[in-house]
């Protein structure tokens, strides 16, 4: 099939556009992409391409929400990412969390862990939280750790990828070792460690931390998503990386994003039984609600999802909560609703394992910030200034 097609390159010189202006007419719907699993590249029909080039360029006005931005980082395929080429789903049952995080910024995948923060700063982000109520929810005390790290570290000001790597490995092992602690670790990989952030339970009987791992790598970068856009803004006017994390836990906090597993939580929760999760789908479909956890942005089915969720229906296959979830999943199949996404797999991770509430956003956050970073660094390197332009609609 592949000899058929032109590669991206192909297709923006036939152009005379650069890949990120092919990208943004595939967004308009202007021109159809076709993504080849196993060579791992978009493909563009020649035809389309070349309508396209005796048509000229489209003149319609980019869509208020439309932004293309040049990354050889994450490539969104069919129902996945692919980190520099790499199927996250496969490294999600081969590679540890930090593995991944080295690879997404280096292009290596030499596991550099365990990873230590700088003990100054660990101290002082813990004591920073002192004062906070025992209800703090976990997600809510990462900022304040995140702003607490960054006084004092004697790499805050650099932007060289040596620095901002060693800063990135101690910045994601103190925001989990400066979270109150619920038991004993295992181990000193960033899952062992917070999976003794999330459960009191012992080691034996609390998350697989190899679990965990999977859903630390399904979720270290996704690309352009609201909070990586966040990061690259701050880290594209030179922001330090303190403050890009900061300001990817601002947009992540958003209901429509790394929050969303918070309503999932609560969905499952309310049934104890498959019988009365599938009457709570169908009220809910009734009142014209909507069924949180299902349907994606970007796929119309969420691989992640689906390899997190068998991942935990074979780890747990006689669970209440499994059971209930199936019954919510083989009801909207039946009523031909969307697929269940990443935020529903957290969410019953957390609800098999009596996880505290919030405990799907935090492991999103602590992922996350992999991605982040990642793209901060390809930010510093090429230093172009993020500066979008609006469209005005109101009159002088």
């Amino acid at each position: 099939m592949a000899e058929q097609w032109l590669d991206t390159a192909a297709a923006a010189h036939r152009l005379g556009v650069r890949p990120a202006t092919l990208y943004a007419y595939v967004s308009r719907g202007v021109l159809r992409r076709h993504y080849d699993p196993q060579l791992r590249r978009s493909l563009f029909d020649p035809a389309d391409i070349e309508r396209l080039a005796r048509r000229g360029r489209p003149r319609r006005r980019p869509a208020p929400t439309e932004i293309a931005i040049e990354s050889a980082i994450t490539e969104l395929g069919d129902d996945r990412p692919y980190y520099r080429g790499l199927d996250a789903l496969e490294l999600a049952g081969t590679d540890r969390f930090e593995g991944v995080a080295e690879w997404l910024w280096t292009g290596d995948r030499r596991d550099t862990g365990p990873w230590t923060p700088r003990p100054e700063g660990l101290a002082a982000a813990r004591l920073a939280q002192l004062h906070l109520p025992d209800a703090t929810p976990i997600f809510d005390r990462l900022p304040i750790i995140v702003s607490t790290l960054a006084i004092g570290d004697p790499l805050r000001t650099r932007r060289d990828p040596e620095s901002v790597g060693t800063l990135a490995r101690s910045l994601i092992a103190g925001m989990v070792r400066a979270l109150p602690p619920r038991s004993e670790p295992a181990g000193d990989s960033i899952a062992e460690l917070l999976r003794s952030r999330l459960t009191s339970r012992a080691a034996d009987r609390g998350p697989d931390p190899a679990l965990l791992d999977t859903a630390l790598v399904l979720l270290a970068d996704h690309e352009l998503a609201a909070s990586t856009f966040a990061a690259r803004v701050a880290a594209s006017v030179s922001a330090d990386p303190f403050a890009v994390v900061g300001a990817g836990l601002g947009a992540m906090g958003g209901v429509m994003h790394g929050g969303a597993s918070l309503a999932v939580e609560r969905l499952l929760a309310e049934a104890d039984t498959p019988a009365e999760a599938v009457r709570l789908v169908a009220d809910r479909l009734r009142r014209r609600e909507r069924v949180p956890g299902f349907g994606h942005a970007v796929y119309t089915v969420d691989g992640r999802g689906t390899h997190l969720l068998d991942r935990i229906r074979a780890q747990h296959p006689g669970h209440p909560k499994v059971a209930v979830a199936e019954a919510i999943r083989s009801e909207m199949r039946i009523r031909r609703r969307p697929a269940a996404n990443i935020d529903f797999g957290l969410a019953l991770l957390g609800a098999v394992h009596h996880l505290p509430a919030g405990s799907g956003e935090t492991l999103f956050a602590v992922a996350r910030t992999a991605g982040w970073l990642a793209h901060a660094l390809e930010e510093y390197t090429t230093r172009t200034r993020i500066r979008p332009r609006a469209i005005v609609t109101a009159k002088r």
